[in-house]
């Protein structure tokens, strides 16, 4: 490891003490370090880095010579971080300072561990499915970032009435959800919004979507699984003109005579699993699976 990118939101200092110790532990292994330009401002407005650095402030920026970017923050973070990624192959591991945290792995008193293993290849790479959007007519709403990690959702607009969603895969009818909006979910979006609307957990590497109505009206809609390859054709009616679509964390403004279509992205997302982490060890600790004093014996 050679060369890395660091990400952090650029609106708060939060976790000073974490970024000075990933520093500190790259800079012990002699890996150049490349940090966002917004949040490097506010880095060095706060008298926190004791010398310069280089700074990237777009996906021209970086290229497939990164070893891999740090995120330090959380699983917001690190989407947020997928939109310099994007294709360029480059790993992302988490460092997690904020809540939950199922992207972001790395508790903070792990840092100097976590880049330990790094540079001795003690880890392993997973890829993630991303989602594609396209519109017709085409609105051009996300321009070049039109594609999501988590989820692509769809939702009613300054209204408290429900929306109708005709669903159509690979052109094929399959029903008009009514309901306050609809959610499109990855493997890893799966432990997200879809989630909370009581959707199921799917493991990051399984080749599946996941369709997730939103406080349906028609009681007996029920999320769904479907094949990672179908192509999701939605025309919406409702009483406003237009409706909003949101890819992951970012939000815009459709025309109600707009039909979505939503397939697999053409590209992956890596993300970074260290040696001494699972995933299934994660969806225990973060849900709190088998968190009862009858189960304690058998954890």
């Amino acid at each position: 490891m050679k060369k890395v990118a660091i990400y952090a939101q650029s609106y708060t200092i939060s976790a000073e003490k974490e970024i000075k110790t990933l520093i500190k532990a790259l800079e012990k292994h002699n890996i150049a370090i490349f940090i966002e330009r917004d949040f490097y401002n506010l880095l060095t407005e706060h008298d926190i880095l004791t010398k310069k650095y280089p700074i990237f402030a777009h996906f021209e920026d970086l290229s497939d010579s990164f070893d891999m970017l740090f995120t330090v923050g959380g699983d917001g973070t690190i989407l947020r971080a997928v939109t310099y990624v994007r294709n360029l192959n480059i790993p992302i591991l988490g460092i997690n300072s904020g809540r939950l945290g199922f992207l972001a792995t790395v508790q903070k008193k792990e840092i100097k561990e976590a880049v330990d293993l790094l540079v001795n290849g003690n880890y392993s790479l997973q890829e993630r499915t991303l989602l594609q959007v396209k519109t017709t007519p085409d609105t051009n709403a996300f321009s070049e970032l039109n594609f999501a990690l988590n989820e692509v959702t769809i939702a009613r607009r300054n209204t408290t009435s429900m929306i109708g969603i005709k669903t159509y895969l690979n052109e094929e009818y399959l029903t008009n959800y009514w309901a306050d909006g609809l959610i499109i979910a990855t493997p890893t979006g799966s432990t997200g919004y879809s989630l909370s609307c009581n959707g199921p957990v799917i493991l990051p590497n399984s080749t599946s979507l996941i369709i997730t109505p939103i406080a349906p009206h028609n009681l007996n809609a029920r999320p769904i699984v479907i094949p990672e390859n179908t192509t999701i054709q939605l025309e919406i009616s409702a009483r406003e003109k237009d409706f909003l679509i949101s890819l992951d964390s970012r939000i815009t403004t459709v025309p109600q005579a707009t039909k979505v279509f939503i397939e697999k992205a053409p590209f992956t997302i890596k993300t970074i699993q260290l040696e001494n982490q699972s995933y299934l060890k994660t969806l225990r600790k973060k849900l709190l699976w088998g968190e009862d004093i009858r189960n304690q014996s058998s954890s």
